[in-house]
């Protein structure tokens, strides 16, 4: 499996009594609301505008002069540009899935993380005030943001701010312009491999530090950020990871100078993933015990100590991940794609990308949504297990070590989210053993990709469907790459080594052993080239 180590070895003392003040629902206390904050709109040019608050009809509000002084920096000319406008946009943390006759909600300023009856949050937009403007206005509105450098809509999240957090304000927001990924065009493995001429590839792990979780984790902390400045009781963040969420939640507190806390398995992560929470200066753990175990302990901690959870039983970081799918949707200039195919673990992200679906075709952006796919690992499949069952019980498992190491999760806490995301998408499950996704890897590689093993796994589900005929071969496909396949080059060296036991790597590429001479070298290349007639 792919290699591992452990830097530190840590053992948790026994809980006591904390004299912090607790989350809500983790105590009695009740945070006071703070006054509506007035947040301001920047004009200065049509990417960077924002909703007139006083018309629909109103394409863009008049421009101010452009430009950025001498001393200035993107956030100052940001600020400079900033009407005073009241935004008219909100959203507030509700009961996920709750019934039409509930009341419960809270501000996005308090520290909450499930409902009163323990159930999870979902964020909730007003979306009748996002409805005065039709889809038409969203879809110029995001797009004229894509590839500018105004502070903050040069990032892929923050062009939607007013569709992510839409009463932060923009100094609060801690960004390394994440997101705006590559949509690359599968051509070579989709003619040879499945037939399909219009199968493509979401690279979410071309981000800054390698993966889909910066999209959720600039969300995150910049709300973290906010709640420092409004004095709420929030010494640091904190998060049990498979190392993702780790490499990201480090970087983003970093470049706040907030302190990060990470609990990792030990001994079950990648180096390359082991070493970036390390190198950001985060206060890593290195715990005996798998993901879950960790998820147990975090939850713990949170509740005795001033660290916010920012796993993704915190529903603020799906804010950021849904904003991949509205990029999808640009990229295609506004089509929808026939399918979406989304690997899984804590089925977090499944439950993202149908949100940002859903978002686009309610307010008129899109006319219909794309079926969504969910793709485990075999030896993680708990999700699969229940779309199995006919989504009548779902039971937790004990994850077995897999390659797919981010989604070696055996009790994902947004399994709910999952499965209405899977049922109100049409939605499908499927798994992938061990062999089948580091074959379908490195198949992906041979044509020119460098994929991690969850997409290998992803993968894997759009094999099984196009052969079984449930995929076409001209739907349009979009299998999302979760991470880079840089953070797991150890794998990808035992399997073209040929060393992983039990299994036959029959696409390994190992290199040729040849003498230091001209003649030996001659032969080799020969012999090659003989089986290499171009194809026209």
């Amino acid at each position: 499996m792919a290699s591992s180590c452990s830097l530190f070895h840590s053992s948790l003392s026994s809980k006591s009594k904390s004299k912090f003040p607790l989350p809500r629902h983790q105590n009695n206390t009740k945070f006071n609301r703070p006054p509506p904050t007035v947040i301001s709109c920047t004009s200065s040019s049509t990417y960077d505008r924002c909703p007139s608050t006083t018309s629909s009809n109103s394409n863009s509000p008049s421009p101010l002069k452009s430009g950025r002084l001498a001393d200035e920096n993107i956030r100052d000319e940001a600020r400079r540009h900033r009407s005073i406008a009241n935004n008219t946009f909100s959203a507030k943390y509700v009961p996920f899935n709750a019934g039409p006759d509930s009341t419960e909600s809270y501000s996005l300023d308090e520290i909450v993380y499930r409902s009163l009856s323990g159930g999870l949050l979902d964020v909730q937009h007003d979306i009748e005030a996002l409805k005065k403007f039709d889809g038409a206005y969203w879809r110029e509105l995001f797009d004229s943001r894509v590839g500018k450098t105004t502070w903050p809509y040069g990032s892929g999240v923050w062009s939607k701010k007013e569709w992510v957090l839409p009463e932060i304000d923009p100094d609060d927001i801690v960004s390394a312009f994440e997101g705006n990924s590559n949509l690359f065009w599968a051509e070579r493995y989709g003619k040879q491999f499945l037939g399909m001429n219009d199968l493509w590839v979401k690279h979410c792990g071309i981000s800054h530090t390698g993966s889909f979780k910066d999209l959720g984790m600039t969300v995150l902390v910049s709300q973290v950020n906010r709640l420092r400045k409004l004095k709420r009781p929030v010494v640091g963040v904190g998060c049990a990871s498979t190392g993702d969420t780790s490499a990201a939640l480090s970087a983003y507190c970093a470049a706040a100078g907030i302190p990060s806390i990470v609990f990792l398995p030990a001994n079950k992560i990648s180096i390359a993933q082991l070493i970036q929470p390390i190198a950001n200066g985060a206060f890593v753990l290195s715990i005996d015990t798998d993901f879950d175990g960790c998820m147990k302990l975090i939850r713990e901690v949170t509740s005795e100590l001033p660290i916010y959870l920012a796993n993704s039983l915190n529903s603020l970081r799906l804010e950021g991940q849904k904003t991949a799918a509205i990029e999808i949707l640009q990229q295609f200039d506004w089509e929808v794609p026939d399918w979406v195919i989304v690997p899984g673990g804590n089925l977090g992200n499944i439950y993202a990308f149908y949100k940002g679906f859903k978002m686009c075709q309610e307010l008129g952006l899109i006319d219909r949504e794309p079926r969504l796919v969910c793709s485990q690992a075999a030896n993680a499949n708990p999700l699969y297990l229940c779309y199995k069952s006919g989504w009548i019980q779902f039971k937790a498992v004990k994850a077995n070590t897999t390659f797919a190491s981010a989604i070696q999760i055996g009790d994902p806490v947004s399994i709910d989210r999952a499965v209405y995301a899977l049922k109100n998408s049409n939605g499908i499950v499927e798994e992938a053993t061990e062999e089948e996704l580091m074959d379908a890897m490195a198949q992906a590689d041979s044509t020119g990709m460098f994929i991690c093993p969850h997409t290998g796994v992803a993968l894997s589900a759009l094999i099984k469907l196009r052969n079984s005929g449930v995929i076409a071969a001209g739907d349009r496909t979009v299998v999302v790459s979760t991470a880079h396949g840089l953070k797991f080059s150890q794998s990808k060296v035992d399997y073209h080594s040929k060393k992983i036991p039990d299994m036959a790597c029959r696409f390994a590429n190992p290199p040729v052993q040849v003498k230091a001479d001209f003649g030996s070298v001659m032969d080799v290349l020969k012999k090659y080239l003989g089986n290499k007639t171009p194809n026209h």
